[in-house]
């Protein structure tokens, strides 16, 4: 159930940017995303982290529908993903832990050095992920970074975790 609440908002902008444009797709994505945050906290008793990025989505939806221009829409992808790479980074130079250790080390038992090495590959992951945004959202037409930012980000997403997960395998294997 908790994925196909994370996956709604996604789903359904998507959709509505294809039969209307992307201010009505904007509008439901702010209720769908307010509709998800309260149901996270009915369920769950707690807005979980995906949740709250959908507060930050309510914000800039807000703004762009407000001032009728995509540009907040377009932006706020990569204000997100630039904000997780800097906590990530902050977290690997200033702190004991990287933040991913901090998240996961009950789950996955690797050594810090490979902790510090999965931290900043995600780190430079949201990096680049929010340097390609401008890049898509500058260069290419709108339908264009609507497919990108649904299907492209998911992809590399996927592409990311998968990685991630046959290295942390393969570092097990090899400490066995």
């Amino acid at each position: 159930m908790k994925k196909i609440l994370y996956l709604l908002p996604i789903i359904t902008f998507f959709i509505f940017y294809k039969i209307y444009d992307i201010f009505i797709a904007s509008e439901i994505l702010t209720i769908i995303s307010f509709v998800t945050c309260i149901l996270d906290w009915i369920m769950y008793k707690k807005i979980n982290k995906i949740n709250f990025l959908n507060f930050i989505t309510i914000i800039f939806n807000s703004l762009a529908i407000f001032f009728h221009n995509s540009y907040f829409i377009k932006w706020k992808i990569t204000i997100i993903y630039m904000f997780i790479s800097i906590v990530l980074l902050f977290s690997q130079v200033f702190s004991k832990k990287p933040i991913l250790q901090k998240f996961l080390e009950n789950k996955i038992k690797i050594s810090n050095i490979e902790w510090k090495k999965l931290n900043f590959f995600w780190a430079l992951f949201f990096l680049f992920c929010s340097i390609l945004n401008i890049y898509i959202m500058l260069f290419f037409s709108e339908n264009t970074w609507v497919n990108f930012k649904v299907f492209g980000l998911s992809i590399l997403t996927i592409f990311s975790i998968l990685t991630t997960v046959i290295y942390i395998n393969f570092k097990m294997l090899k400490k066995k």
